[in-house]
Formats: C-alpha cells, sequence, structure tokens
C-alpha cells in the first residue's frame, strides 16, 4: 500500500504543479488624463494578500522585458505591475527617440510622479496585495525613477534600481525619505561618472536614508538584460549583458525584499 500512496502522491502533486501558474493580464489605467498600459502578474495558487512590487522600465519603454521581470516576480510569490512612464504604451526604438521621452518625464517630476502613483494606486487596490507591503524596482531610467520616487517621500516599503541614474535636481531631504534603497550598479558602467556616484552617496549619507549601493565587477549599462549586446552592437553604446551580475543583483534584491517585508 505504501508504494501506491507515494504513485498517488506525485500524481497529485504533479496536477497541483500543473494547476498553479503564473496569472498575467494587460492593464489600463489613467494619469492626468493619459491611458497608461501596465502588466499585471501574479501566483494565483498563492492563497491571501502578498506583497506587490512596481517594475518600472528601461528608457526604450514598457516593452517584453519588463514584463517578463513582473513574471519572474510573480514566481517569487509577489504580485507585480509592470507600469507604463511615458504613456499609452509608447516604446521607442532608437536611443535618440528613448532618450526624448525618458528626458520628457525626467524634466516634468510633478507629472512623472502622478504617472507612478496612478500605477501604486492600481496596484494597491488589488485584492491580492498587501498595500502595507510595497515596493518599486526599475531598469536604467525605471532605476532613476524609482530613486526619485523615494527622494520624494512616496510611501514605500523599498525601492530597487538596477543600472539606474543618480543626478537630480530634487535631492533627498532628511526625514523625508521613507523607502529604504537598494542600488545594483555595474562597476563599468560608462553612464555613470564617479563624481555622480560619489555625490548620489553623499546625498543618502546626509539625508540620514537607509541605503546600500553594490557594485559589481566588470558589469557595463544594462547588465540585467540579455538583449543589451545587441543593442549595443546595433547603436554602438557601451551597452552589455553581465550574467553573474544579473544573477548575483537578482538574489541581491530577493535578501533586500525578505528584510524590508519583514520589517
Amino acid at each position: 500500500m505504501k508504494p501506491i500512496r507515494l504513485v498517488l502522491l506525485a500524481i497529485f502533486s504533479t496536477m497541483m504543479a500543473a494547476h498553479a501558474a503564473v496569472k498575467h493580464a494587460e492593464v489600463t489605467y489613467t494619469a492626468n488624463g493619459i491611458t497608461m498600459k501596465g502588466y499585471l502578474a501574479y501566483d494565483d495558487a498563492i492563497k491571501g494578500k502578498r506583497p506587490g512590487v512596481l517594475v518600472v522600465h528601461e528608457w526604450w519603454g514598457h516593452n517584453e522585458y519588463a514584463r517578463k521581470r513582473a513574471r519572474m516576480l510573480a514566481g517569487l510569490g509577489y504580485i507585480a505591475l509592470a507600469v507604463d512612464m511615458y504613456g499609452d504604451g509608447k516604446q521607442a526604438a532608437h536611443p535618440d527617440d528613448a532618450g526624448k521621452f525618458a528626458s520628457a518625464v525626467m524634466q516634468n517630476m510633478e507629472d512623472a510622479k502622478a504617472r507612478f502613483m496612478a500605477a501604486l494606486d492600481l496596484l494597491n487596490k488589488n485584492p491580492h496585495t498587501d498595500p502595507a507591503r510595497i515596493a518599486a524596482i526599475g531598469y536604467c531610467f525605471g532605476g532613476g525613477v524609482v530613486l526619485h520616487m523615494a527622494r520624494l517621500g512616496v510611501d514605500l516599503k523599498g525601492v530597487v534600481s538596477f543600472h539606474g541614474s543618480y543626478d537630480t535636481q530634487t535631492p533627498a531631504q532628511a526625514g523625508k525619505v521613507k523607502a529604504k534603497v537598494l542600488v545594483c550598479h555595474g562597476a563599468d558602467d560608462k553612464f555613470a561618472t564617479p563624481e555622480q556616484i560619489e555625490a548620489f552617496k553623499k546625498e543618502m549619507t546626509d539625508a540620514k536614508v537607509d541605503f546600500q549601493f553594490i557594485s559589481y565587477p566588470g558589469a557595463m549599462h544594462s547588465f540585467t538584460n540579455p538583449d543589451a549586446d545587441k543593442f549595443g552592437k546595433q547603436f554602438n553604446l557601451p551597452l552589455a549583458y553581465n550574467a553573474a551580475a544579473d544573477k548575483q543583483s537578482w538574489a541581491d534584491m530577493q535578501a533586500f525584499f525578505k528584510k524590508i517585508f519583514a520589517q
């Protein structure tokens, strides 16, 4: 009888694993009258509320890469929303357009915050979300966005910037930043100068922000994106994927989330 029970248990486990899946769907919301096109992902096998994570895209716009990261977060047990910071799901096919789209957002921080907050509101209202445990991650342009949201005092448990930007016109102020901060930086990133990095660290220290700055040896800008090599070659940009840094930074993010969501 014992072997039969083991076989039945194995079959049942297989059936349950097949049934459990990451659910994902496109979602729309509005910010200042503009339609934003996001992407929500969560594991329906998990019962009850769970921490939520906003995912902010690279300067290329809300694309499949941001969606992939949302699904990966869902696989870790979070509910994730890949946000749209450009509006109407707009994407860039060339760095010139990407730069224009990104600059337009970053030069109007009031509007940028409104777009971010609209996504946050959507995530908070989802029945699977624990609104008391929300974080945000961002890549490249998105890394700069989540750092700015922390500077502006958005009520988040934490933010994680992957190969993001560090300069700002709205530096953090002591007592205003609620989020803990993790920066995952490529040591060979040509888009961030040593002066910008030191200024950022001083800014965080002076504002008494709880932050970590991790630099990954040999990693260049966009080190988490497997398409970075293709983009770098196509547009003659100092971009490169780094599998080791990608894996380690994702592990560092997970450790960071376990810490902040337990508090």
